[in-house]
């Protein structure tokens, strides 16, 4: 974002006399004049962070001697007219969740049953697939996967350690997982554990890109895209869910659908919050004294959450997502399965 749209614009200005001007030109460019409104927010959210980050350090802090530019750029001075912030709420229903499962089946087996594979669309790989599954399983985000390394993961134990430099929060985070997470690690194990990263790059030299897997599922729901078909990209709708009735999904989306089958599965909010490994609310004082970790409640969580899919993917029949109950739904031709 900073490469294609900020430093163009300001990058060789000295920092002093960047202006709320600067920021506000250069907003208004992506926001109104390339109609990219949610680009122009995120861009200046990004802007904001970097100015408060130099305000509280040296030699950056005695530079910003007129204040910080960014906090005199309000964002309706970027964006259209009209234009209203949106917080996603997207999340799979059981039914999308089956038709993700079958959408990869069929596009394989296509592609194994065509006379020339060379020609034949190639089905997504079977590691952002586990990348997918996992990230549903576990809650995590999609970054802290791909920056796993197979020194971080205990198979015998069950358990996947991410570190704190790989967190949006900056603190290690245990996961505990569920024999559905579980299996997602060991096939993955079996198609990288050569590699010290779980998702290697294809150099080897380091892990998958953050955003490998978010562009991969993006550019398979092309009809939800604005932007022109990119070269070497695939272009298709062949991961749209539900017909594109109820819109695009991410990655990202997969996280807040763990977190509200957690809900549904009467996981309560503190819980869900540590397995997700959200940044707690609260006093700093509460913070200080109360280190329980939750370890087995954590554990209990990933476990019905993992229980719970299992349920939904085993089943052709019409598994609610929300139940009302935390027993484990039986397989028996039954819609009883849900509580």
């Amino acid at each position: 974002m900073f490469e294609r749209d900020v430093l163009p614009a300001i990058g060789t200005k000295p920092l002093r006399t960047v202006t709320d001007i600067d920021l506000v030109k250069l907003l208004r460019q992506v926001g109104r004049v390339r109609g990219r409104a949610r680009t122009a927010e995120d861009m200046l959210a990004s802007i904001r962070q970097m100015f408060r980050w130099a305000s509280k350090r040296q030699p950056w802090r005695s530079l910003l001697i007129e204040g910080n530019p960014a906090d005199l750029v309000e964002l309706r001075h970027v964006v259209p007219q009209g234009y209203v912030t949106v917080i996603r709420d997207r999340t799979l229903c059981a039914e999308e969740i089956r038709e993700l499962r079958d959408i990869f089946a069929a596009i394989e087996a296509t592609y194994r049953a065509a006379a020339d594979r060379r020609t034949s669309v190639r089905p997504i790989l079977r590691e952002t697939q586990l990348a997918l599954w996992t990230c549903l399983g576990t809650g995590c985000r999609i970054g802290e996967l791909l920056m796993a390394r197979w020194s971080d993961v205990d198979l015998e134990r069950a358990t996947w350690f991410v570190p704190a430099a790989n967190t949006k929060t900056k603190v290690d985070w245990h996961v505990y997982l569920s024999d559905f997470a579980l299996r997602q690690f060991e096939d993955l194990r079996s198609l990288t554990g050569d590699s010290p990263w779980c998702f290697p790059a294809r150099d080897g030299l380091d892990h998958l890109s953050v955003k490998t897997v978010t562009k991969q599922v993006g550019d398979r729901q092309m009809r939800f895209k604005t932007r022109q078909p990119l070269a070497h990209r695939r272009n298709d709708d062949s991961l749209v869910l539900a017909g594109g009735s109820r819109g695009e999904w991410t990655p990202h989306d997969l996280r807040r659908t763990a977190a509200t089958m957690m809900q549904a599965l009467r996981v309560s909010p503190d819980v869900i919050d540590r397995c997700q490994n959200h940044a707690l609310l609260g006093s700093k004082v509460r913070r200080h004294y109360l280190h329980y970790d939750y370890a087995e409640e954590k554990r209990d969580a990933w476990r019905l959450l993992g229980e719970r899919l299992d349920v939904i993917l085993s089943s052709g029949n019409v598994v609610p997502l929300l139940p009302h109950s935390r027993t484990a739904a039986p397989v028996d031709g039954s819609v009883r399965a849900a509580g």
